[in-house]
This record gives structure tokens, sequence and C-alpha cells, in this order.
């Protein structure tokens, strides 16, 4: 197939201002880039318009790459998927509502099936745990303790939640290896693959989009503490969160980067994995590995790292069966067709029409369209 940028073109100019202030998106087709456009503004108030390599909050664009990194140290041997956590996190031991105490192994907590949530207890407990993205000033050791505190929702392995699991993760990898989070995921993804603009905080600050919430139109610059509708209630943004070095390394969404070093990611493992991985590894990441676990959308399932795919009509999608895809609550959507051999990054500054809205939907159409 041959992507078409007029269509693209077509979409995007159609959200910019009303719905979407920012945006950077790129298409790889059979690995070479067939489309790349930064459209709106970086800062719409100080009139600074998106441009390539302009660096973007991931929220949870980060778990792919911490999930990668952790695959890197099962083939190295040092952690295996059916590991407890309690070998490397002994005092990690929630509870079940009625007292029991289940095994969570590191497959649970990367396919979401441990039975941990993102219901973190605020407004219900006094020591609500973090899931990466507020102004909560701990350690992790301190919210991977109250994460831990919380009761599980379900028994490990017995059905599917998008959780902070990924965090749990990102405290196990540092115990396991004794390096902190960023430089596991710096030597083990990052530098290998030359993603010079991705870590967990802004290396040229300003090249940081500012961020905008679509709790009005047209969208408004976020707050300290920005309270953005999500499906019944509110997700919670403090954007100032990014420059802290006092806080937890968030492996669920904590991240900052670019759509240009995204890309370049997605396509290493699209094209089998080297040099992050082996080729034995990718069916962990290209397979599912929650089958029999019905999970939030019709025709998905889950690998150790993203969304898959396996039923496209169900879920009525342009793509064919395999395809890879997730998104970040601050603005972003990706996904890989690895039978049609295409990656996509589409990348916003706006939340949450860039991640769960209709705007990354109809580029994908765009993309997709025949």
């Amino acid at each position: 197939m041959t992507v078409s940028a007029a269509r693209i073109d077509a979409v995007i100019d159609r959200y910019l201002g009303p719905k979407i202030v920012g945006t950077n998106i790129l298409v790889a087709e059979r690995g070479e880039i067939v489309y790349a456009r930064a459209a709106g503004f970086l800062d719409r108030e100080a009139g600074r318009p998106m441009a390539p390599r302009t660096l973007f909050r991931l929220a949870s664009v980060t778990k792919p790459m911490v999930s990668v990194a952790a695959l890197s140290l099962v083939e190295s041997g040092i952690i295996a998927l059916d590991d407890p956590v309690t070998r490397f996190l002994p005092n990690f031991r929630p509870r079940l509502k009625d007292g029991r105490e289940p095994v969570i192994t590191i497959h649970h907590l990367m396919t979401h099936t441990s039975g941990l949530t993102y219901d973190l207890g605020h407004g219900r407990v006094d020591k609500p745990a973090s899931g990466g993205l507020d102004d909560a000033t701990l350690t992790m050791a301190e919210n991977l303790e109250r994460v831990a505190a919380l009761p599980l929702a379900f028994a490990p392995g017995a059905s599917w939640c998008y959780s902070v699991g990924i965090d749990v993760l990102g405290g196990l990898l540092e115990a396991a290896t004794g390096e902190s989070l960023p430089d596991i995921v710096r030597s083990r993804v990052t530098a290998p693959l030359g993603m010079a603009d991705t870590d967990f905080w802004p290396l040229a600050p300003d090249r940081l989009a500012i961020p905008y919430a679509d709790g009005s139109t047209p969208p408004h610059v976020m707050g300290e503490m920005e309270r953005v509708p999500w499906n019944d209630g509110f997700a919670v943004f403090s954007p100032a969160r990014s420059f802290r070095r006092d806080v937890f390394p968030s492996g669920g969404a904590g991240m900052v980067g670019t759509a240009e070093d995204f890309i370049v990611f997605l396509e290493a493992l699209r094209k089998g994995g080297a040099p992050l991985l082996s080729a034995a590894s990718l069916p962990l990441l290209s397979d599912v590995h929650t089958k029999g676990i019905e999970t939030e959308r019709p025709g998905m399932g889950y690998s150790h790292g993203w969304s898959i795919i396996h039923d496209p009509k169900a879920g009525m999608a342009p793509f064919n069966p395999g395809t890879w895809s997730w998104g970040g609550i601050y603005g972003h959507q990706w996904l890989v067709d690895p039978t049609a051999e295409i990656s996509a990054v589409i990348f916003s500054n706006t939340a949450m029409e860039g991640c769960t809205g209709q705007y990354p939907l109809d580029v994908r159409d765009a993309i997709f369209a025949r």
C-alpha cells in the first residue's frame, strides 16, 4: 500500500485549533519514512510552532521502553518472567480483598494480569500511591509500599486490568540490577539506538512542548495540577513533575522524548529486535499472552509490552491482525502493522484528545486508507 500524505494532512488540518494544539506525526513504510509533519504550536501563547524533534511528556509511551529493558534482562539471565516479584521485592505483598496473599510474577506485571489497577486510593486512603503523573513527592520504595497496601482487584492471571504494574516492574529492575531505572533504560534501550532525546527528564527543556488540556474548547494550558475529564472521572496531571529528580522515576509514565526517537525504537523491534533483543524474544512482544482473558477493547489482547489487535474487525480497525498499538495519556498514539511493514507515531501536546479522542483514530484511518 502507499500512504497518502494528502489524507493525513486533511485530518491534521481539521483538528488543529479546536481540538489539538500541536502535533508531530511520523509514518514509516518498509523501513523508510514516508510521512513526517510537525504542525500547530509547541507553545501557542508564545507563538512557537511545533517542530521536528519537539520533546513530549510521554506518559504510557514509557511502558514499551521499560518492558523491552526488562526483556533484555531476561535474555541476560538476571530475571525470569516466571520469577515471583518477592524474589526481588520481598516486602511487595499485596493481598486480595479476602486477605489471601497470592503470588505475583514478572509475567503478571508485564501483561497487566497481576490484579493491580490504576485505582491508587486517592480520596479513600491517607497515603495514596502515585501512577507517575501527579505531584506526589515519593521515593521508589515509598510508592511501592503504598501500592502494596492496596487490595488486588482479582487473583493474578484471572483477569486483565491496565495498571501500575510497570511502575512496580521499574522498582523490581532496580532491585535486580542495583542500577537506577533511568540508567537501565539508557544502557539497554535508548543508547544502543541513538535515542539521544529520550530520557526520564527533558534533556533540552527549550524543546519541551507545553501541555494542554481539552476540558475546554479551545484547549487550555495545563496548570500546576490539572484535572482533565476522563471516562466517568478525572485524570490528574502535574507537568512540573518531568523536571523533578527528587521523585521516583515512573516506569509506567515518567519519560520524555521525541517522535523521531520513538519511531526508531518501533522500527528496530518490527525488524526483529536488534540491537535490543534477539529474534527469539520477539514473540514475547508480537504475540498475545493473555489468551482466554478479556481485555478492555474488542479484538485486543496483550503481549509483554503493548496491545495486540488480533481481530481488527471486532474493533473496527483498518489494519492487519497482529498489529501492535498503545498510547500515552498526555496526547499520544502509536502502532506497528508488521504485515504491512508500517510503523506510525502520532504525538500531540493535547490531553485527552490526542490519546483517547477521535483525532488519532482519524489519523490512523487516513494512514491505512486504500
